[in-house]
């Protein structure tokens, strides 16, 4: 059944835990899983979440600490001896999960724990993650997986995989490699039961197997994932040897890191930021897109101030500055929008430009039609002008489309660039659709109040 964190389950836990209570509090946690524990901990205060903490055990413990937040951890950590970092908690995790965890760590703490580890092996496949880049396959490969030689048979293979999967909480994939580690395939468990102890494995496995390098970013192995449905991935070197694998879970982590990156984009945020971050850190990442919009808005004002007269004689012409200015800016985000998201799926951004550009205009074309007919009638029957009506019905008509197709080509543009589109949308685009859009429309307006 799923676990739901009320009101009345967390008073009662603090109770206890207030109490001194650890045997009933132990009880309580043995019932949930990790994600649940972490839940919890997050609604305690720093002391209470401590307490409950240090009475997990095992494989539990090490997966609550995985799934708590990134600063919350790190204060848990700081007050433990590494010696109890590494006996209760980095020797229960896969190899992923404790590189990410010591990466968090200082140099003197990370050392002190890899030394602190009884597993020589173990500590050396946690280093060896650690000096990987972050954003790569390397950086989210784990080292569990089970590997095979071709030349066993099924036999000795039956027997090597039960030694393997001692230390593997779910086997996906088996892979086969040659006596110099380089991947050959793939084995299905089904031919190992189906074919006799004594057949050769190179006879039975399939060499259609997908791959990435350590070096492969992170965003392309998760399309790679999603491309093929495989819920796992072996990950190679440059000449082909297996390193490790990379599993659905930690792909999904990237999904939703990639998924709040962009958000933070389009918004107008230009860093990687969590929301109980210091102010500072919020207060930087916000600026620079900001004051492109303070430029943008001093340039508009200065569009505004050039028409001054043209306002003066015609007063009418102010009422639709704004409504001119935010269809721009609407038009143009939701262009740039879409085609960020197609680029985000793997998209080509070479190949299908000019079919993007050209389906986007008649999706223009339409809806700028739709609005422009609809703001001449309004103008038409409230304001009686023929050149008001003309003038904000034309103007409307061709800043949308302008938007609109400038919406499509910059993020195309950025892509080509090998910068991130995302960058398109938000501020950017709405800032120099303001600007453009304000200078179409005195334009227009210009030539039918013949000013």
């Amino acid at each position: 059944m799923q676990f739901e964190l009320t009101k009345e389950y967390l008073v009662h836990l603090q109770e206890l835990i207030e109490g001194d209570s650890h045997t009933e509090v132990k009880l309580l946690m043995d019932e949930l899983h990790a994600a649940d524990i972490a839940e919890i901990m997050d609604n305690l205060s720093i002391e209470e979440a401590k307490y409950v903490y240090l009475l997990l055990e095992g494989d539990i413990a090490s997966d609550v600490l995985v799934e708590i937040p990134e600063d919350d951890r790190k204060r848990f950590l700081e007050v433990l001896p590494p010696e109890i970092i590494a006996s209760q908690f980095i020797e229960h995790m896969d190899s992923d999960d404790a590189a990410d965890v010591l990466g968090e760590m200082s140099e003197e703490l990370k050392e002190k724990v890899l030394a602190c580890i009884d597993d020589v092996e173990q500590a050396g496949d946690i280093a060896s993650l650690l000096e990987y880049d972050e954003d790569t396959a390397g950086g989210l490969m784990a080292k569990e997986l089970v590997l095979v030689n071709e030349n066993w048979t099924v036999q000795t293979c039956l027997r090597e995989i039960g030694k393997q999967a001692e230390d593997i909480d779910e086997i996906y994939y088996v892979y086969v490699v040659d006596d110099n580690n380089l991947l050959r395939g793939i084995l299905s468990l089904k031919k190992l039961i189906l074919n006799s102890t004594s057949t050769k494995i190179s006879k039975i496995f399939n060499e259609d197997v997908i791959s990435v390098t350590t070096s492969t970013p992170q965003e392309e192995v998760a399309l790679i994932l999603e491309k093929y449905d495989l819920v796992a991935i072996p990950v190679v070197d440059a000449v082909g040897r297996v390193m490790g694998r990379i599993t659905f879970d930690d792909v999904v982590d990237v999904i939703r890191e990639e998924a709040e990156k962009d958000y933070q984009m389009v918004s107008g945020i230009a860093g990687d930021v969590e929301s109980n971050d210091r102010v500072w850190n919020l207060t930087k990442v916000r600026l620079p897109w900001l004051f492109i919009g303070l430029f943008g808005g001093i340039l508009s004002a200065k569009v505004i101030g050039a028409h001054e007269g043209e306002l003066g004689a015609f007063p009418i012409l102010a009422a639709f500055i704004p409504l001119i200015g935010a269809m721009a800016g609407n038009i143009g985000v939701q262009s740039s929008s879409i085609v960020v998201q197609n680029l985000a799926s793997g998209a080509s951004d070479i190949e299908g430009a000019f079919s993007k550009l050209l389906k986007e205009f008649s999706v223009a074309f339409l809806t700028a039609f739709a609005l422009a007919a609809s703001i001449f009638c309004f103008s038409f029957f409230i304001y009686s002008d023929i050149r008001l009506t003309w003038a904000v019905s034309l103007s409307l008509f061709a800043v949308m489309i302008f938007a609109s197709l400038f919406g499509t080509f910059i993020p195309l543009l950025l892509n080509r660039l090998k910068v991130d589109p995302a960058l398109a949308t938000g501020p950017f685009i709405t800032t120099i659709n303001d600007v453009l859009g304000l200078l179409v429309y005195f334009i227009i307006a210009s030539m039918f109040f013949n000013i």
